[in-house]
């Protein structure tokens, strides 16, 4: 999932969304640095990723784009179904998601100071564009596939990418509404749990 769907994943506490959101620029234990409630939305973003990586209706979906993207179909997936999260958006959350993006950019612009120097070198551009409700629109989606291939030098191709979104659209859809129950049951088991931070020894 990317970063629209570990946000949402987080609830309505805040320092588990900014460490959910962080979690791709930490490295290992460094973790430990980080306030309490941010480290267990870094550990939480871990277990979401594995659960992910490792589920039978994901790899499904990756089979559709894997003889044209190899091993960036994840990464193409991951957006994929942050792109249907966002134009459902009224399905899964009742602030429209205009609102729910600017309310998480005024917490990232408060928690600042926390943030790696990766996060902080792209927050602007992130705010700027507003990705967050990029992503419900097709053109919206492929703008920013164009802006990851040019990250990737080109050797990605996934300024294609909306292509095959386009061509699977429907299944695509199916596969994120039936993935994504499991993957909210999932994620609250480990909230409710507490297992995201176990690994905090």
């Amino acid at each position: 999932m990317n970063y629209l769907a570990h946000i949402y994943l987080s609830g309505e506490n805040t320092e588990l969304r900014i460490g959910n959101f962080i979690a791709d620029s930490v490295r290992g234990k460094n973790f430990k640095m980080f306030p309490k409630e941010v480290a267990a939305g870094i550990i939480l973003h871990r277990h979401i990723d594995t659960y992910t990586d490792t589920h039978p209706i994901v790899k499904e979906s990756k089979s559709l784009i894997r003889e044209q993207y190899g091993l960036w179909s994840s990464v193409i997936i991951d957006l994929y179904y942050d792109h249907f999260l966002a134009a459902n958006w009224e399905e899964f959350h009742t602030t429209p998601l205009e609102q729910f993006s600017l309310e998480f950019y005024r917490d990232l612009k408060e928690y600042y100071p926390v943030l790696p120097p990766k996060v902080q070198r792209f927050l602007p551009i992130m705010m700027e564009h507003n990705w967050l409700l990029q992503y419900a629109t097709i053109d919206g989606i492929s703008s920013i596939f164009y802006q990851m291939n040019k990250r990737t030098k080109g050797k990605s191709k996934m300024n294609f990418a909306p292509i095959e979104l386009e061509e699977h659209y429907d299944l695509l859809k199916s596969h994120f509404f039936s993935f994504m129950e499991e993957l909210e049951s999932f994620t609250q088991m480990k909230i409710q749990e507490g297992l995201i931070t176990k690994n905090r020894s």
